[in-house]
């Protein structure tokens, strides 16, 4: 079973902008998604979870709209908006530039100091 990672901070807004893009989902289906996506290397408390989601709706990036779950309970479902689609996009290309550079600063050898 592979070892879980810890969430580097800020990342848990790209994760979950991420997961709604792939199609609208309520909160916990939103915590499913990341699990399934990350291979169960994720895993993301509810306690961070809803919170983040809360923050998101009202930044615009993401909008619910209440519906019923799959368990035939009442639940918010959330989708990402135009907003959410441009900082999604922002965000992946920042996250890719951050890894290169750092995966370029890790390969540094003596010789190049």
């Amino acid at each position: 079973m592979a070892r879980q990672i810890d969430l580097l901070q800020g990342t848990l807004d790209l994760l979950i902008l991420k997961a709604v893009s792939l199609g609208p989902l309520h909160g916990y289906g939103v915590l499913l998604r990341i699990q399934q996506i990350s291979q169960g290397r994720f895993e993301i408390l509810q306690g961070s979870l809803y919170p983040a989601l809360y923050r998101l709706e009202h930044q615009g990036a993401i909008c619910g709209e209440w519906g019923e779950s799959e368990n035939k309970r009442k639940a918010k479902f959330y989708r990402l908006t135009t907003s959410g689609k441009r900082q999604l996009q922002s965000d992946t290309e920042k996250w890719a530039h951050l890894a290169k550079v750092m995966a370029g600063i890790l390969r540094a050898t003596p010789e190049e100091a």
